[in-house]
Parts: C-alpha cells; sequence; structure tokens
C-alpha cells in the first residue's frame, strides 16, 4: 500500500519501522522541523527523520500545514492512506479529506480516555493501573475519530513515564500493522467513542513537579513517575534548595512526624513523611547542577542530621 507517514518523537519511530517490515511503500515521511538542543543549540534531527533517511525515504519538515504547500506535496506523492503517529501538528480537513482509506493515528491511551498531547504521563499521574494504545480514523476534531482497534496493558505500580512510553510505542506498532491489513481488505470496522467517557491530556508544564508532601505517598509516588523524564518533580523540603526527584518507592512503613519532613536517611534512601502517615523512600535524585545519582550517594557528601 502507498503510505504517507507522519511523526516526530521516538514514538513514532516503532510505527514506521513496522509499515516498511511488512512491505508497505512509505512513498514520503512528514515530521518536525529540526530543533536546536544541548547546550550547543546544535540543530538536531527528531527521531522519525533520523529512521526515514536511514531507509532512504522522502522527508518533508513543513513549517505550516495550513497554506497549500503540504497538501500539494501530498497530492504529488498520490498515497492511498496517511498513517499518523504523534506528528504534534493538526492536519487541516483537506488533508484528512485527501487519500481514499482517509488518515489513521497510533494514540497511546484507551480512547476516549485521555485525548490530547499527554496521555501517557496523564495514566501515571492519575494512578491509572491500565492503559493501552489506539487506532483510530482521524477527524477535525483532536483525539475524536472513530476506533479501528485497542490494545490494553497493565501499568506496573513502579513503572515510569519513560518505560511505559516505549512500551506503547512498540504495542502501536504492532497494532498498527494489522489495523492497516484490515483497512487493505475493506474489513477495518468504524466504533464511534462515547461521549460520557473523554477525558482530556493536556501538556506538561513545571507547574506540575513542585512536590506538595501533604498529599499521600501513592499520589506523590504517581508525580515522581509520571513527570519522567520531563519536567520532573521537584522539591525543597530536604535542604531547602530545590532538587529533582526521579525515583521513589512506598515503603509501606507509617510515621507521626509531619507532611515534608525527612524521618530517615542513609544507604536506602531518603524516607519523608508524606500527608496521610505514611513514608515515601527517595531513591534517585537531582541537585541543582549535578548529576542524576542515588539518594545514598547524595547523602554521603551531603549528610543530613535526622532530629
Amino acid at each position: 500500500m502507498r503510505i504517507v507517514f507522519m511523526g516526530t518523537p521516538a514514538f513514532a519511530v516503532p510505527s514506521l519501522e513496522k509499515l516498511i517490515e511488512a512491505g508497505h511503500e512509505i512513498v514520503g515521511v512528514f515530521t518536525q522541523p529540526d530543533k536546536p538542543k544541548n547546550r550547543g543549540m546544535k540543530l538536531l534531527p527528531p527521531p522519525v527523520k533520523v529512521c526515514a533517511q536511514e531507509h532512504e525515504i522522502p522527508v518533508y519538515q513543513p513549517t505550516k500545514l495550513r497554506d497549500g504547500t503540504a497538501l500539494a506535496q501530498i497530492q504529488a506523492l498520490a498515497p492511498e492512506l496517511i498513517v499518523v503517529a504523534a506528528y504534534g501538528r493538526i492536519l487541516p480537513d483537506e488533508i484528512l479529506d485527501y487519500p481514499n482509506l482517509g488518515c489513521i493515528n497510533v494514540h497511546s491511551s484507551l480512547l476516549p480516555r485521555y485525548r490530547g498531547a499527554a496521555p501517557i504521563n496523564w495514566a501515571i499521574l492519575n494512578g491509572d493501573e491500565k492503559t493501552g494504545v489506539t487506532i483510530m480514523h482521524m477527524a477535525t476534531e483532536l483525539d475524536a475519530g472513530d476506533i479501528i482497534t485497542q490494545a490494553e496493558t497493565a501499568i506496573d505500580p513502579d513503572e515510569d513515564a519513560e518505560t511505559l512510553y516505549q512500551r506503547l510505542a512498540d504495542m502501536g506498532g504492532a497494532l498498527l500493522i494489522s489495523a492497516v491489513e484490515q483497512l487493505a481488505a475493506g474489513t477495518a470496522t468504524r466504533t464511534p467513542q462515547e461521549a460520557a467517557g473523554v477525558t482530556l491530556a493536556p501538556m506538561l508544564g513545571r507547574e506540575l513537579s513542585p512536590i506538595d508532601w501533604k498529599r499521600s505517598a501513592q499520589e506523590i509516588h504517581n508525580q515522581v513517575r509520571g513527570l519522567i523524564p520531563w519536567p520532573t518533580a521537584t522539591t525543597d523540603a530536604i535542604t531547602g534548595d530545590t532538587m529533582k526527584i526521579l525515583v521513589t518507592q512506598q515503603t509501606g512503613e507509617q510515621t507521626g512526624a509531619p507532611a515534608g519532613t525527612v524521618v530517615a536517611a542513609g544507604k536506602q534512601g531518603i524516607d519523608m513523611a508524606c500527608g496521610d502517615g505514611k513514608i515515601l523512600r527517595i531513591v534517585e535524585l537531582q541537585a541543582a547542577g549535578k548529576k542524576r545519582m542515588k539518594a545514598a550517594d547524595y547523602l554521603r557528601g551531603n549528610p543530613i542530621s535526622i532530629p
């Protein structure tokens, strides 16, 4: 099948690779423009561009989608289907309507739950026990199209967003191939999303980072897991200086200490009192200007006295 693929981050790479492995003709890849990164602010290509170039697939990086240029490029490529996976752009109706088989999207949630930019993070932030991947027909409204197929997976209680991201990326690639086969055979279904189940997953921001130790140990544990790798949970409760909290562990232990108090600090980590009377252990952290490290290693150079 002649396919135009649209995607940008690492999440989309397994979907592109699976399409190539399945023998589909990827006539073009659309991705976001290269962006400056790291200290040198060197322009770096998005992961999907790197993958496409490795397979010698033409790459297009339009800055706009509504001036007619992208549509003309797509028309010249004449795809039967457009596949979108975390492209980061809303497609105008004239592009959505162009391919004979339409446009389909790989979305990292069990729609209609978590429409939007950060479904993986919000599933963990909200303490969900399961999530999954949805392949859907695209519609004008964001992530609102009819569902073709879904796959579900459990979220491990200690799994962070970075690990879940890769698992769902791989699941999405495998599920996509099944959906494309159904479209080719004319057997793909269209299941409308139930309006009553719609929830949103807006973009993350640094305002989510500060830890409120008056919350429960479980809620804070979810915050730490859900904000990896960015913007990460932070606290100034340990030393007065803000530091990133990267890995935590629920001990199951109780304490009568006030929320936000350090109750123990040693080889296992830094134990913090939470609002529900439970202890949450900080296992890995990153102090300002320092590298990521085990809390025990941090304590060797920065001992904490416990009252």
